[in-house]
């Protein structure tokens, strides 16, 4: 029994020291305790703050849960951080601390698109004066914006697709947005035969156009003559549209712009020239063509 004396008393004595140092360290405990109850109500009380808040500014919900749980969790850590100071667990901090360090280097190297994104869509959310269902150009895809998520922004084209853009490419490329001011301005090209008098169908497009609704009548209708062409005179005509997120609205103004010139051009016997190359032969005078040989 001698032999096992020696070790008993050493496993006595450490657990002596451990029930001592538990009633030393009882009340840091407690108050260790204490604070971490203190900055978990604390984070849910900022949390509910911030949704608030957030979502007078903002209506991206996911950017918007994302900096309210962010927030939550730096303040649960700082609780946490506090409590192990309060059990004078200095050394179990500094470890804590340096691995969070060595975690968060090795996480920005290997998602590092994956965080430029992210950091992206919550600038986006913030400050981009894109939002949803605003109708935009960019990355060369057009359409409405139907989402902006964390990672992407979703746009919807023309054909109904729906084409994921990443966060980083909208914030760092140029974009168009067509929404915001409330008007667009529709381009017109043709061209007209060289016997016409040019002052006459300058006139002619004009007052057609005049007959467009939904025309913006404070902005100037522009009518310019650009290029002398083999068969005929080149002419630019501009108008601006009153301009919602609907595409169609552009659309339509085009079409109904180039009826209307047309027919007024028919009216008044302005003659709309067919190219050289393209011969128009009438079906009751076709004669048989000879081949050689």
């Amino acid at each position: 029994m001698d032999q096992f004396k020696g070790p008993m008393d050493l496993l006595l004595d450490k657990l002596e020291g451990w029930w001592a140092l538990a009633i030393v360290m009882l009340p840091n405990l407690v108050v260790a305790v204490l604070t971490v109850l203190l900055f978990y109500g604390m984070a849910r009380l900022v949390e509910k703050l911030l949704r608030k808040t957030l979502d007078r500014f903002s209506d991206n919900r996911a950017v918007n849960r994302l900096i309210t749980s962010i927030s939550s969790i730096f303040i649960i850590m700082a609780g946490a951080f506090i409590s192990l100071g309060i059990l004078q667990l200095d050394k179990t901090v500094t470890s804590l601390l340096a691995g969070i360090g060595v975690l968060g280097l090795a996480l920005s190297l290997a998602f590092q698109n994956a965080a430029a994104n992210l950091i992206a869509g919550i600038i986006m959310a913030v400050k981009s004066p894109i939002h949803v269902d605003d109708l935009v150009e960019t990355n060369n895809i057009f359409g409405l914006v139907r989402k902006i998520g964390l990672r992407s922004t979703t746009i919807q084209n023309p054909e109904g697709q729906l084409v994921e853009v990443p966060n980083r490419l909208v914030l760092e490329n140029p974009f168009t947005l067509y929404s915001v001011p409330g008007s667009r301005r529709v381009d017109l090209k043709g061209h007209i035969a060289y016997e016409d008098d040019l002052e006459k169908v300058k006139e002619v497009a004009i007052r057609a156009i005049q007959k467009l609704p939904g025309l913006q009548r404070e902005k100037p209708v522009e009518f310019f003559y650009s290029a002398f062409d083999d068969s005929s005179i080149a002419f630019e005509f501009r108008y601006w549209i009153d301009f919602s997120n609907v595409q169609s609205t552009y659309l339509d103004a085009r079409s109904q712009g180039i009826i209307l010139l047309n027919n007024a051009f028919k009216e008044n016997g302005i003659e709309i020239p067919i190219p050289r190359h393209a011969i128009d032969l009438d079906a009751g005078d076709r004669s048989p063509v000879k081949m050689p040989g």
